[in-house]
């Protein structure tokens, strides 16, 4: 259940006349009363005697208690509440009980016999609007203060004694929701999203990794969005705002956003913290691409893969303003893979950034320097370009990837230890995403390491059964029956060939962090292995492989008829 408080109004029969009428977006069906603040109100919608004049006029009395001089202008109270389009159809009388529980609960009608005077209206299945006029009986102006807060608390109770899908409690650390009028208008221009989320989403991708004001600036323009810079009389940048160039207002002028709008995290004295953790310590503008125009596509895979390794293990253990600069800087390095990912991944990573940036925000102040490595695996990313979806760049991809999920599930896990609902469930919407995006990237170099492994022979499959049992005997049999084994066999053996003990070093990578959440151990094993031993990631590249790689939309071999079957983990 959705309750949204919206701007206060000054024309009682303005809203009335909306409530009422035939809808500007969604159409309005069977207009009509569900409850009022006496119980007795005119209805318009059902009532052929009733007007919307004689509801205003009603509603509107208790102004006239006051003198004109005395009179709020914005006198109109509005608040709308929706369900979820999973939630059963409500009636009339629940409804109107919900209103009643609404009014009270924001101070409009608070039961002491002299409230604000109220009437709800239902012209659809799934919401209904309350309209109030903010002068109370006796005369004195009501006690509505956070009323939107305390909507949503009583909306929690009424979800639960209603049966309703519950939404997961807010903290006030989310990014400002578009207003229906922003929503309207990007439906008719057959938008996506909305103006404010584009610009949103595109700061953050100018923010990742930055180390100055000036690259900060120079990644906007090159973005294409227009930039105003808000400077004080000493010269000192103090904000700035933004515009998409084809969002225009009536008068055909860019509508700006300031940075604080789009999200807390986007203020410019927000986003100047960041790199408050650089070495240098100034943010000062220097060489914007040093050491990082020279990183390739895959290097710089590999080198946030690291990143993120080290950075789940201090998520694990760290101290809270630590892990929340991980975190945070972790969402700079999603929005840094969406942004230069190949087209077979794209989508996928760009909704995994998308929903990881509410999870990168919480009351927790972060500690920065901490997120040093991460911000630099995002800079790096950046620079190095966008990554072809073939060859070494794919396959390290795919690497980034697989780790990725553990970094989120990581995030959600804290963020749940926490009790911060809306980030925990927005991170472990950004895994689903961040899953089904490592199902596109990794089968193509899975399946040659598949192959190899098949390839091996009798001798040599039996020697990496026995450094499987011997590094990791508790989870032998289950990695043996999985279809990712022979991959891992493949990988075993390069790892031989490189100079490393391939027992040893399998101990290690199982050891850095529990398998429990991975849909496929085999394959988790195989990018650590290949990270940690630097072995190319990309099959094809690796020495003395003999199978041909298979195409792009077949995964592994069939799994032989001798392995049993097991149930597939969620990781």
């Amino acid at each position: 259940m959705i309750p949204q408080v919206h701007k206060q109004g000054s024309s009682t029969f303005g809203l009335l006349k909306y409530l009422y009428g035939k809808g500007t977006c969604e159409e309005h069906i069977d207009p009509h009363l569900v409850a009022s603040f006496d119980g007795m109100a005119p209805d318009p919608g059902r009532d052929p005697g009733a007007t919307k004049r004689d509801l205003q006029q009603l509603l509107d009395q208790p102004l006239h208690l006051l003198e004109p001089d005395q009179r709020p202008e914005k006198h109109v109270w509005h608040l709308s509440v929706r369900n979820a389009a999973e939630d059963r159809i409500l009636s009339d009388e629940e409804w109107g009980q919900i209103a009643r529980r609404m009014v009270a609960a924001t101070g409009i009608d608070p039961g002491d016999g002299a409230g604000c005077r109220w009437a709800a209206v239902r012209h659809a299945d799934d919401h209904i609007h309350i309209i109030a006029t903010l002068v109370r009986e006796d005369g004195r102006r009501p006690n509505h203060h956070r009323s939107g807060k305390r909507a949503q608390a009583e909306a929690r109770l009424l979800e639960v004694e209603y049966g309703l899908q519950r939404v997961n409690p807010g903290d006030g650390t989310a990014a400002k929701r578009p207003t229906s009028a922003e929503r309207h208008k990007a439906e008719r221009q057959g938008r996506e999203r909305t103006a404010r989320e584009e610009l949103r989403e595109t700061v953050r991708r100018a923010v990742a990794g930055v180390q100055s004001e000036g690259e900060f600036f120079d990644r906007l323009v090159a973005a294409g969005v227009l930039v105003e810079k808000r400077v004080a009389p000493s010269g000192d940048l103090l904000g700035y705002k933004v515009a998409l160039t084809d969002d225009l207002n009536k008068d055909g002028e860019p509508v700006f956003y300031p940075g604080s709008k789009l999200a807390p995290d986007l203020s410019l004295p927000r986003i100047r913290e960041r790199w408050s953790g650089n070495a240098a310590g100034d943010g000062s503008d220097t060489d914007r691409s040093a050491g990082s125009a020279r990183v390739t596509p895959s290097t710089a895979r590999r080198q946030a893969t690291s990143a993120s390794w080290q950075a789940v293990l201090i998520i694990d253990q760290g101290d809270d303003g630590q892990i929340a600069a991980l975190i945070a800087a972790g969402g700079e390095m999603l929005d840094a893979l969406a942004k230069t990912s190949a087209a077979h991944t794209r989508r996928e990573l760009r909704d995994a950034a998308w929903a990881f940036e509410r999870a990168s925000r919480s009351h927790i102040r972060a500690e920065r320097g901490h997120d040093r490595a991460l911000r630099q695996a995002a800079r790096d990313l950046v620079y190095g370009g966008p990554a072809l979806g073939r060859g070494e760049d794919g396959a390290t991809t795919a690497m980034l990837i697989d780790m990725a999920i553990f970094f989120v599930l990581a995030a959600a896990h804290w963020h749940g230890k926490k009790e911060h609902a809306q980030q925990a469930a927005a991170a472990r919407q950004a895994a689903e995403h961040l899953r089904a995006a490592y199902q596109a990237a990794a089968p193509m170099y899975l399946g040659p390491m598949y192959q190899r492994g098949r390839n091996l022979s009798q001798p040599l499959q039996r020697k990496q059964t026995a450094h499987l049992r011997r590094a990791v005997p508790e989870l032998a049999e289950q990695v043996l029956a999985e279809p990712g084994w022979y991959a891992l066999a493949a990988t075993l053996a390069d790892v031989e060939r490189a100079g490393h003990d391939p027992a040893t070093l399998l101990a290690e990578a199982a050891e850095r962090r529990e398998l429990d959440t991975a849909a496929s151990i085999s394959d988790v094993l195989v990018w650590r292995l290949r990270r940690m031993a630097d072995l190319p990631a990309d099959a094809s590249t690796a020495p003395e492989h003999t199978a041909a790689a298979p195409t792009a939309t077949r995964g592994p071999a069939k799994r032989p008829a001798n392995r049993k079957e097991r149930p597939a983990k969620s990781r």
